[in-house]
């Protein structure tokens, strides 16, 4: 394959998801489903966080700081591949692949490190319950969303910026559904085994060690629920860590695939199958998941629709005596 010209601006050609799929239609509507849930349910559950005063605890305003993350996340991707199929166009500039990149793999890195900081907050909870105020004050817990945010941020602007300066060879053709680090790569004329390395290094940082942590700080949960011998504190901590730990599990399950595997180990069908389910179903489960198995998220929820539905009665009664006079 001949190199390209390295300073062309001609754009890259995204092939979309699962090109040779027969209803492809069909799956593309579904996902799009998916998108209106996961956006409407995350809006949701951030509004209803800072709305109560309840849930104003480090837990839940770290749950609203991961809810912004997945809609970020699914935003940057889901969209552009539904209007990009139904109208027919497959191209993206390389700027607008960089910028994709980068909010993928910054949303990526710092959902990671988040969800670490969770399951410390839930250890400190159950714990050390009567230092809990004191360790996990407001400060601090806008001390843990900043970092994550920030981090993820700088890990994903030194692999952007390190991807995009690799040269192009003639073809451009992205076997992707979006401008994913390792499809990216694939069109490089250089050899990139020794960045695939880095990357894969980067990925124990980002997937195993914070996997680690949290894997330590639940064992440590529940030894000390053990000890207890209190089943009403079993049952409590189970209701408390479950919601997190079935996040967890699929969050770092498809990182796993997607950050620590070689790319050329793994054909382009799977890449996308999993890049899908990382984008799309855990930011559709993920409030769904900490609605249904969390009562103080759905009595706070009730609070919040019976507020909006007392707030219109009484615009309504306003309206009417209005109208009187």
């Amino acid at each position: 394959m001949r190199r390209g010209n390295d300073t062309s601006t001609t754009d890259l050609i995204i092939l979309g998801l699962f090109p040779d799929m027969r209803y492809v239609s069909f799956l593309i509507s579904i996902i799009f489903l998916s998108y209106i849930i996961a956006l409407t349910g995350n809006s949701i559950l951030i509004l209803v966080i800072w709305m109560e005063s309840q849930l104003h605890t480090p837990m839940y305003l770290l749950l609203s700081h991961l809810s912004a993350m997945d809609l970020v996340l699914i935003s940057n991707t889901i969209p552009k591949m539904v209007i990009d199929f139904w109208v027919q166009r497959r191209t993206i500039s390389q700027i607008g692949c960089g910028i994709q990149m980068l909010v993928y793999v910054a949303m990526a890195g710092s959902e990671c490190l988040l969800l670490t900081l969770m399951s410390y907050d839930r250890y400190v909870a159950i714990c050390n319950p009567l230092r809990y105020s004191v360790i996990m004050n407001s400060r601090v817990c806008l001390q843990m969303s900043t970092l994550s945010w920030v981090l993820g941020f700088l890990n994903s602007l030194a692999h952007t910026v390190y991807t995009m300066h690799f040269p192009l060879c003639d073809s451009r053709e992205i076997h992707h559904f979006f401008c994913e680090v390792p499809a990216i790569l694939k069109l490089s004329c250089e050899d990139t085994s020794t960045y695939e390395m880095i990357m894969f290094v980067t990925g124990v940082v980002f997937i195993l060690i914070p996997f680690g942590i949290i894997l330590t700080s639940y064992s440590l949960i529940f030894l000390h629920v053990f000890h207890m011998h209190s089943p009403e504190g079993w049952n409590k901590a189970l209701a408390t860590c479950s919601s997190h730990l079935t996040v967890v599990s699929l969050y770092l399950g498809s990182g796993v695939f997607l950050l620590m595997i070689p790319p050329k180990l793994y054909s382009a069908q799977q890449s996308q199958a999993v890049s899908l389910f990382y984008n799309t179903l855990t930011p559709m489960l993920n409030p769904i998941i900490y609605s249904l198995r969390n009562k103080e998220v759905l009595g706070a929820l009730r609070n919040v629709l019976r507020m909006g539905v007392s707030s219109q009665i009484a615009a309504r009664r306003l309206q009417n005596c209005n109208s009187m006079f």
